[in-house]
C-alpha cells in the first residue's frame, strides 16, 4: 500500500504534532468556509487494479475506432494512413525515445542527427532553403508563420483563405486577439480563394498572405495568383501545404512561398483521437532569425568528427526574452523522428506512389458518389486527394447513418461553406471499400 498512498495515519500524526496541531481540519482553518467544498467529493468507492483495468477496457470499447471498427474515409487534416513495421520499429530505438531537450549533444547524437535529417526531408518538400526542428502541430506552425510575417514586414495586416483549415484559422484568430493582428478573411470561389476580396485595395500593405495548398475542400490553390498578391501588398507569402501531395505537385517553394506550413500527421503517426501531432514549419534563409523553436546543425567536434547541435534557439530561457517573435522553446522529438523515417523509407519514388494512390482513390471514390441520384460536387476545381460535396440529406445524419454500416463518411462542413460533406481517400482505401462505400452512401440518403 506504501507504494500507492504517501502518507500514512502514523507519519500524518507526526508531522501534525511537529507543528503543533492535532487534526488536518486545523491545518486547513486558514481557508474561508466559503471557498471550501461542502459536502465532500460525489465520488464512487475505489476499486482494485483488475477492476480499474476491467472498467477502463469496458470505457474503451465504446470507441469505434478506424481499422477494426470503422473504414475510414474522412480527412480534413487527419488521415488514416499506412504505417509500415519498420517505421514503428526503428523510431522506438534506446536512440531516439531517451533523450528529451538535447542540451547536451555529446549525449544525444542520435536525436539531433534524426532531427537535422528531419530538417533536410522538410525543406526539400516545401522548397525554401530551411525548416526548424518542428512545432507542435499544423495550427500552432500556422500561428507562428503569421507572426514571422508581422515581424519581418512590420505590418499587422493579414489575409486569410477561408480554404485554410477553419481550425487552424480559429487559432490564429485567438492569437490575433492577443497580439493585434488585423485579420482579414478571404472568401471562396468555386472552391479557392477569391483574391478580390480583401486585397482589392491596391493602397493597402498587409504582412502576410495565407492560403493553403491543396485547401481545406481538397481543391488545388493557383499559388502564382496568390504570390502576386503578397508582391502587390508587400507582404510575405505563408502555404500551409499538404507535405503527401508533394509527390506530384510543385513545392510551395517553387511558387515563391517565404514561410511553409503543414501538419505531418500523415507520415508516420496513426490516428490518435486528436494527437499528438507534428507541426512542419520552413521558410527563406533570410528569415533564419526569426524561425520559432530550434533549430539543429551539423559542425565538427574537437577532433574533426561530424556532429550535431542545436545551433538556433530564437526563444529560450536565456536568450532573446522580450525581442522574440515567438514563445515556443521545445518541439515534438518523437513525432519528428518518426517522420523523417518514414520519409526516408519511400524516398522520393515511394512519395510519389504514395500521392499517386492517394489522388487515385479520391478520383475513384469522387466518381461513385457523383454517379448517386442527388449528390453533387460542392465546387469544381480540381481536387487531389479530398473533396466535398453536397447531399440531400444533412451530412451530420449521413456520418451517423454511414457509422451503422461500418464506415466514417467523412467530416461535415460548416456552412461558410455552404454545408455538404468532406470526404478523403488515401492509400489504403481499396477498390472494394470504395465499392461498398458508395453502395452503403446511397442506402442512407434515401
Amino acid at each position: 500500500m506504501g507504494h500507492y498512498v504517501p502518507h500514512t495515519d502514523d507519519e500524518l500524526a507526526r508531522m501534525l504534532a511537529f507543528i503543533g496541531l492535532t487534526s488536518l481540519d486545523e491545518l486547513f482553518d486558514a481557508v474561508p468556509q466559503a471557498m471550501r467544498l461542502a459536502g465532500g467529493l460525489d465520488l464512487a468507492p475505489g476499486l482494485s487494479e483488475f477492476e480499474t483495468l476491467d472498467e477502463m477496457e469496458r470505457l474503451a470499447g465504446r470507441n469505434n475506432a478506424c481499422g477494426p471498427d470503422l473504414v475510414c474515409f474522412a480527412g480534413a487534416g487527419a488521415y488514416d494512413h499506412e504505417v509500415p513495421a519498420a517505421v514503428k520499429r526503428l523510431a522506438f530505438r534506446s536512440e531516439f525515445v531517451t533523450a528529451y531537450t538535447p542540451y547536451q549533444p555529446e549525449v544525444a547524437q542520435g536525436v539531433l542527427q534524426t532531427l537535422f535529417e528531419y530538417q533536410t526531408l522538410i525543406a526539400r518538400l516545401s522548397g525554401v532553403e530551411v525548416a526548424n526542428a518542428s512545432l507542435y502541430d499544423g495550427a500552432s506552425a500556422c500561428v507562428e508563420a503569421v507572426n514571422l510575417a508581422v515581424a519581418a514586414t512590420g505590418s499587422q495586416r493579414v489575409l486569410l483563405s477561408q480554404g485554410v483549415h477553419p481550425t487552424w484559422r480559429e487559432v490564429v484568430r485567438t492569437f490575433a486577439q492577443g497580439t493585434g493582428h488585423e485579420i482579414v478573411e478571404v472568401p471562396l470561389a468555386n472552391g479557392v480563394s477569391d483574391w478580390s476580396h480583401g486585397a482589392s485595395d491596391h493602397s493597402e500593405s498587409a504582412g502576410a498572405v495565407v492560403v493553403q495548398y491543396p485547401n481545406h475542400l481538397g481543391c488545388i490553390e493557383d499559388l502564382a495568383q496568390a504570390r502576386a498578391v503578397a508582391d502587390r501588398m508587400g507582404a510575405l507569402l505563408v502555404v500551409a501545404f499538404d507535405p503527401v501531395a508533394m509527390g506530384v505537385l510543385k513545392t510551395p517553394g517553387a511558387y515563391g512561398a517565404d514561410v511553409v506550413v503543414g501538419e505531418g500527421q500523415p507520415f508516420g503517426t496513426p490516428l490518435s483521437f486528436g494527437g499528438p501531432y507534428l507541426g512542419l514549419f520552413a521558410c527563406r534563409m533570410e528569415h533564419v532569425r526569426r524561425l520559432p523553436g530550434r533549430l539543429v546543425g551539423e559542425t565538427v567536434d574537437t577532433v574533426g568528427r561530424r556532429a550535431y547541435v542545436t545551433t538556433l534557439r530564437t526563444r529560450e530561457q536565456d536568450i532573446r526574452r522580450e525581442k522574440a517573435s515567438s514563445n515556443v522553446c521545445t518541439n515534438q522529438t518523437l513525432i519528428a523522428v518518426v517522420c523523417a523515417i518514414q520519409l526516408g523509407w519511400l524516398g522520393t519514388g515511394g512519395l510519389r506512389e504514395l500521392a499517386l494512390r492517394c489522388a487515385r482513390a479520391t478520383r475513384y471514390t469522387r466518381e461513385s458518389l457523383l454517379a448517386i441520384d442527388g449528390v453533387q460536387p460542392a465546387a469544381d476545381a480540381p481536387v487531389l486527394r479530398e473533396f466535398a460535396v453536397r447531399t440531400p440529406v444533412p451530412a451530420e445524419t449521413i456520418v451517423e447513418r454511414m457509422a451503422d454500416e461500418g464506415f466514417l463518411a467523412g467530416v461535415p462542413l460548416a456552412e461558410e461553406y455552404g454545408g455538404g460533406l468532406l470526404v478523403a481517400a488515401t492509400e489504403r482505401r481499396t477498390k472494394d471499400e470504395i465499392d461498398r462505400y458508395a453502395g452503403a452512401f446511397e442506402k442512407v440518403i434515401r
